[in-house]
């Protein structure tokens, strides 16, 4: 390729960079972390022929990312984050702040009586949440007693920390002795049920993916 060609080939990508640029300006972009890529670059003692050359991008791609002029590719901001070495949280951290965060008081808590089992919500997921949607409440089962719902199983996983009792949890054909302070965790298509095996009522966390019991009507 001779000198020329290389120029050429040069001022067609910074044309398209500036072309991207232009299209950018006086669009709000969603996340500021130039200043972060650039800070990082800095203290590193990196230039940004340097880190451009690494990255196999352009040196103007590179100063228009650390000024936030315009919104790199998702590659190009992983090659970017890999050739300095940066976490990708700490370059999003901004937007997770941004998340809301959902506070059920407990004078709020959804309840739910299934014979004589309480079940008490402490948290759900947001719509948001996606294909990733849990569930978490308190359960309450007096002496005697033990949940049914999970006798036939169900899709997804279960986690259960037991707070106050002791009790049973029968999974398929095998029996787990349980009491305060223990946890479990297992996959619910398998029939299980919780068996209070004490004298005094069982109080036990429970978090299930997907949600089960207290689904928000859409």
């Amino acid at each position: 390729m001779t000198a020329l060609q290389r120029q050429t080939d040069s001022e067609k990508q910074a044309g398209s960079e500036n072309l991207q640029e232009c299209r950018q300006e006086g669009k709000k972009l969603p996340y500021h972390f130039g200043e972060k890529i650039r800070t990082v670059r800095e203290r590193k003692g990196l230039t940004l022929k340097t880190v451009a050359t690494h990255a196999g991008v352009s040196e103007s791609l590179v100063s228009q990312i650390e000024r936030n002029k315009v919104s790199p590719a998702i590659d190009t901001l992983l090659t970017l984050a890999d050739v300095l070495d940066i976490n990708l949280e700490f370059l999003f951290e901004e937007y997770h702040k941004t998340r809301p965060v959902e506070v059920t008081h407990k004078n709020e808590r959804r309840r739910i009586v299934e014979g004589d089992i309480l079940y008490e919500e402490i948290a759900s997921s947001a719509k948001t949440d996606g294909q990733n949607p849990i569930e978490s409440y308190e359960i309450t089962i007096p002496p005697n007693s033990k949940t049914f719902r999970g006798s036939y199983g169900h899709l997804g996983r279960e986690i259960g920390y037991i707070l106050e009792g002791k009790c049973q949890l029968h999974y398929e054909n095998f029996v787990y002795d349980l009491q305060a302070g223990d946890s479990v965790s297992f996959s619910a298509s398998a029939p299980h049920t919780l068996v209070n095996t004490g004298e005094t009522a069982v109080r036990a966390v429970w978090t299930v993916t997907p949600p089960q019991r207290f689904v928000h009507s859409e």
